[in-house]
């Protein structure tokens, strides 16, 4: 799956489907879904068509697991969020979807839980007591909202981990689904990454040419702290012979399952043994030069 986001006439970011996919496929894609701003004029599926674009396929293994969403008004007044799922396991694409529809609002709920508690914040969403970029025209991201932002995110993951493992009628023992998310607040980007899709900026080098930075890393059990923490608690790490190239988690006395992603929603059989549902969060300021923004799921071969 791949999400298309346009930045560059600060815009918002929005999610739809392709024209050649909405020839074919209309609005009935159920792994896409897009909630509008009812305060916002022309937060449409039109406009959301002129500056961005979605494309999946599914493989020859079964249904597919991708989901996307994209929500405006989020957070303050000219908010977005943006997120990509990526199922895996028997039950994955059902998991993606749950995680989809209910993500977005855990992490409102925590962030304004957040907000609430501290009594002693001057802070509102509209701006804050950090100086202007001139360059920008944009407040400064503070360390506060940040780490706000951050709390809420890690909050929400927890949150939306434990109502997974409460659906009695949802086997999420060795299924799951990726994460990675854009929340957009003014010019700023606050990224959540959970697994191994990718988050990747569209952006105008020095020389003038496009370049593509990776906003998230690839949360594989490859990683050396991500392999150390699993070791430590009795998972084991290792790659098949005929794919050397692919580290996976496997239980501590059975070659199962070989989930090639250390961080995860679901999996809750692995969950005692090192793969946690904790994103990787950070932030970046968009600037003049930042074009677009992709987020993708890694595919499967065709």
């Amino acid at each position: 799956m791949l999400g298309w986001i346009e930045l560059r006439n600060r815009k918002c970011m929005g999610t739809c489907q392709s024209t050649e996919s909405v020839e074919t496929k209309g609005n009935h894609d159920q792994n896409v879904v897009y909630v509008a701003d009812a305060n916002r004029p022309g937060s449409d599926e039109d406009g959301r068509r002129r500056i961005a674009s979605l494309y999946s396929q599914r493989g020859k293994k079964g249904p597919n697991q991708d989901a996307v969403i994209l929500c405006q008004g989020f957070g303050m007044e000219d908010g977005v969020f943006c997120g990509v799922f990526d199922g895996h396991g028997k039950n994955g694409h059902m998991i993606s979807k749950i995680v989809r529809d209910f993500l977005p609002c855990l992490l409102l709920s925590q962030r304004n839980t957040l907000m609430l508690s501290d009594e002693d914040s001057d802070f509102t969403d509209s701006t804050t007591t950090s100086p202007k970029d001139d360059s920008e025209g944009s407040p400064i991201l503070s360390p506060f909202l940040f780490e706000e932002w951050k709390e809420a995110c890690i909050s929400a993951f927890k949150v939306m981990d434990k109502e997974l493992k409460l659906q009695s009628n949802l086997d999420c023992t060795f299924s799951g689904t990726t994460a990675v998310s854009i929340i957009k607040q003014g010019n700023y980007l606050i990224i959540a990454n959970l697994g191994d899709s990718r988050a990747v900026m569209g952006t105008i080098s020095e020389e003038g040419h496009l370049e593509a930075i990776q906003l998230t890393t690839d949360l594989k059990p490859s990683i050396p702290k991500e392999a150390e923490r699993i070791r430590k608690s009795k998972g084991r790490v290792f790659a098949l012979r005929d794919e050397p190239h692919i580290q996976r988690v496997w239980l501590p006395h059975e070659n199962f399952p070989g989930l090639a992603m250390a961080r995860s929603f679901g999996d809750f059989q692995l969950k005692h043994y090192g793969v946690i549902s904790i994103p990787e969060v950070s932030h970046h300021q968009i600037s003049s030069k930042d074009q677009f923004i992709v987020l993708a799921t890694d595919g499967e071969s065709l």
